[in-house]
């Protein structure tokens, strides 16, 4: 109980900063809408005869969502620097509070911060065209909590660790592009070629993405779902794990 409600408590601060600051909130929703209304009608001559706006945004959102919830996440190490810069961490050093209980208010926070642009982003993307099925897309969401909560504490951690936004930033976008890119985010990666299929196998966020098509459409009971719960609630364990030491470390 005292570490639920520690959480609970660090998480309401965190919302409290993400409220001053609308600006990123607004910045989250715009950018999978420009994805949607900029890339996707490109997707449309894919094929002969060329698709329709909603088959083509049932393979597209999906993908949209995954990013949505990768970069959500990754902001969390350039609030750690901030929070180090301006002193805070080093007020927190004399708390009696968890360390893990630190980690998931900022955790929980970055999922909340995911998911109410994605029910925004699922809605407006419906008025287009976009089948929605509650059942799937509610299981498509708890997947892709697992991802933010991810690479949350993988971010903060990072943030610890570096100290610097500018290494932070190098690390953090050296590594989105590639992990996107070759999780099929945009293009299903059964358009390459074997090679590049073979190299997305690594990347934990093309499970990800294999399912969430699959979970748009309505399916919830299929092979790509298990596997990519059997990838990510793993991960996460060991994602919360190391960032727990780091947090311990450095709040120390």
């Amino acid at each position: 109980m005292k570490i639920l409600k520690e959480t609970g408590l660090f998480c309401r601060r965190k919302l409290r900063e993400n409220l001053r600051q609308p600006i990123w909130l607004f910045s989250d929703l715009v950018t999978p809408l420009l994805y949607i209304a900029l890339f996707a009608p490109l997707l449309m001559n894919l094929s002969a005869p060329p698709l329709d706006a909603a088959a083509v945004l049932d393979k597209f959102v999906p993908g949209v969502l995954t990013l949505l919830a990768f970069s959500s996440g990754s902001g969390s190490g350039w609030t750690i620097i901030w929070e180090l810069q301006s002193g805070v961490i080093e007020r927190l050093r004399v708390t009696p509070a968890s360390r893990f209980s630190m980690l998931m208010g900022a955790v929980i926070t970055d999922m909340l911060t995911f998911i109410a642009p994605s029910i925004l982003v699922i809605v407006i993307s419906a008025f287009f065209g976009f089948h929605v099925h509650i059942g799937g897309l509610a299981v498509l969401l708890l997947l892709l909590c697992l991802l933010t909560a991810v690479v949350s504490a993988w971010s903060g951690s990072l943030g610890l660790i570096f100290k610097q936004i500018g290494t932070l930033a190098a690390v953090v976008g050296g590594l989105q592009l590639p992990l996107t890119l070759l999780s099929g985010v945009l293009l299903p990666l059964s358009l390459g070629p074997p090679w590049l299929r073979g190299i997305a196998h690594f990347n934990p966020m093309y499970y990800t993405v294999e399912a969430s098509r699959l979970l748009a459409g309505g399916v919830v009971n299929s092979a790509e779902t298990i596997t990519a719960f059997v990838v990510m609630l793993p991960l996460t364990v060991i994602a919360l794990w190391w960032a727990t030491g780091v947090y311990r470390r450095a709040v120390a």
